[in-house]
């Protein structure tokens, strides 16, 4: 019997042993795995959560965020911020932890304003270790302090959002905003590439202690599949600088409702420039009282341009053979279609005239005669092939497909009308896209605002301009660009506004403003302003145009000065040398 006890006795001790050590061994493994995942998160991982450490908030409620840079660019190709990101500072304190409470402060004060009394009673709460004294506090001041090792005093950074360029370019950069949890971009580029601007908030932060006991392998590949980074504008910024000034000076002379302009290159469809009134100041964005301000008209509005058509309606002529450059007509001052009655502006009968006088004196005669010699199948058959009634696909948000039915009409005076800018209502993104094939050879190129997206991995994304889709022969191109320059050099404004060493192709357009439940203001017009240059090799075309501009006639008594500025201004900026 005494034999089996001390057997069982034996046989205990050996199990309480053994779990004992199995114990042991357990606790010595997990004490590995943690000492491993330590040292991991502090080297491997060290610059994400230093990262981390920047971008946290302390404070309930609060949130910072990340994001990528927007730039313009210069002449040379020097790339100008136009949205950042600046960093200010919060200051806090742990009451519990400031043991010489008149030293902070007065270390404090030097580089802070802080009420001392209110000071006081924060580090009188020895129950609450975060107290918040002071906000927006620079860079540079934080540095200072940080020097002196102030005890039981915190500094937490906070990123904003800041525009350098102001309200310079804020039609095409939109701004961000946020719901108290996170950020997201409105309008403009902000908005259209949200998903690579974006660098997430601290909601997405991940706890350090969590992170210990994560998978490895997951915590290591999250956010993989992100293709975070900077974008860089095809938009120069003096170009823009320019070009909003001009606007500005315009509505002010003359009273305009709303004035708007495209500068481009007519053969790869880069935005140079894009700008319109009115605007706003992306940095105080929330003080803007009308939302209307912030859309983007160039792309979403929708405008009956007039007579800046014209020369679409005679390029497609002339693509057919239904004209030539030297063909002549007789124009009877005016004409009943399908029982409407239409004139031209002064309802003159000029009789027995070259077709060039079409362009030269803007006759909407003259172009029902064209129309009518296109047939309306053929006419609606280009007109669509310029884009009207499609997206240009430029990379902007809410863009507009226009209103154009009359080019699905079986009633020839629609077609008639929409011949010289009337009855269709298009974009200014999709006028100047069409204009710009009558100088490009005839193509039809996507417009863009980006140049170029740098990825956060150093992969750099360029923008190849599309070839273009040929929607009327090279050959066309050249005689309606020959047309143009004979309206600069002989009729516009008596040919005054010719330059003698370069060509310049334009045409104006003035249109009467539709009423909102049908028919037309007999008072109120939309002026509009196209050209391009050098002519025969362009590198830049404009569109310009304003509605309502008061106490003014034609569009070539309120345009041609902002657009010959802008020709000059891009002359010298660029150093574009003489072609005559």
């Amino acid at each position: 019997m005494n034999v089996i006890k001390e057997s069982l006795t034996e046989d205990m001790k050996l199990r309480s042993m053994f779990r004992a050590q199995l114990l042991s061994l357990v606790w010595i493994l997990f004490a590995i795995v943690i000492l491993i995942r330590v040292l991991y998160i502090e080297t491997i991982k060290h610059s994400y959560y230093s990262s981390l450490a920047d971008r946290q908030y302390v404070s309930n409620g609060s949130f910072s965020f990340d994001r990528g840079t927007i730039y313009f660019s210069d002449y040379k190709k020097n790339p100008i911020s136009a949205g950042e990101l600046v960093s200010t500072y919060r200051i806090a304190i742990d009451p519990v932890a400031i043991k010489d409470v008149e030293g902070v402060y007065k270390k404090l004060s030097e580089k802070v304003s802080i009420d001392k009394n209110i000071f006081l009673e924060k580090v009188s709460k020895k129950d609450d270790p975060y107290e918040e004294i002071a906000k927006g506090v620079k860079e540079e001041d934080i540095n200072y302090l940080k020097y002196f090792k102030l005890k039981g005093v915190t500094y937490i950074k906070d990123n904003k959002r800041f525009y350098p360029q102001g309200d310079i370019g804020a039609k095409v950069i939109g701004f961000v905003g946020n719901n108290g949890k996170s950020v997201r971009g409105q309008y403009g580029v902000e908005k259209y590439y949200n998903d690579i601007l974006d660098r997430g908030d601290s909601s997405d932060n991940i706890n350090f202690f969590a992170e210990l006991f994560t998978d490895i392998e997951k915590s290591s590949v999250s956010n993989i599949d992100k293709r975070e980074g900077d974008i860089v504008l095809t938009v120069d910024t003096e170009a823009e600088r320019f070009l909003h000034q001009t606007l500005i000076e315009t509505k002010r002379e003359w009273q305009s409702d709303v004035v708007g302009g495209i500068i481009m290159n007519p053969t790869t469809g880069a935005i140079i420039a894009m700008d319109a009134l009115p605007t706003f100041d992306p940095n105080e964005f929330s003080d803007v009282k009308d939302p209307s301000y912030f859309s983007n008209q160039l792309i979403s509005g929708v405008y009956e341009m007039g007579s800046i058509i014209k020369p679409l309606t005679m390029a497609s002529a002339l693509d057919t053979g239904v004209i030539k450059e030297d063909s002549k007509y007789t124009d009877t001052g005016s004409v009943v279609v399908d029982g409407r009655k239409i004139s031209n502006y002064d309802g003159v009968a000029r009789g027995t005239i070259p077709v060039q006088d079409i362009l030269d004196h803007s006759l909407n005669i003259g172009i029902v005669h064209v129309v009518t010699l296109l047939g309306r199948e053929t006419f609606q058959k280009y007109f669509k092939s310029f884009g009207f009634g499609s997206e240009t696909g430029i990379d902007l948000p809410t863009e507009s497909s226009g209103l154009v039915k009359n080019l699905n009409s079986n009633v020839f005076v629609d077609s008639a009308t929409s011949g010289f800018g009337q009855g269709m209502a298009i974009t200014p993104i999709q006028t100047i896209r069409a204009l710009a094939s009558l100088g490009n050879g005839g193509k039809l190129i996507t417009p863009y605002i980006v140049d170029s997206v740098i990825y956060k991995s150093g992969d750099v994304k360029k923008t190849i301009p599309d070839e273009g889709i040929q929607v009327f022969k090279p050959e066309t191109s050249e005689t309606i660009t020959r047309m143009l320059v004979h309206v600069v050099d002989k009729a516009l404004l008596g040919g005054s506004q010719k330059m003698d060493h370069y060509s310049i192709a334009a045409k104006t357009g003035t249109a009467q403003i539709a009423k909102p439940g049908g028919g037309y203001y007999d008072d109120r017009f939309l002026h509009s302003f196209f050209g391009y240059f050098p002519a025969y090799d362009p590198k830049y075309v404009i569109f310009l145009f304003h509605t309502y501009p008061k106490k003014a006639g034609y569009a070539a008594a309120t345009l041609s000065d902002p657009f010959f500025k802008i020709v000059k201004f891009l002359i010298s900026y660029y150093e574009v040398p003489p072609d005559r």
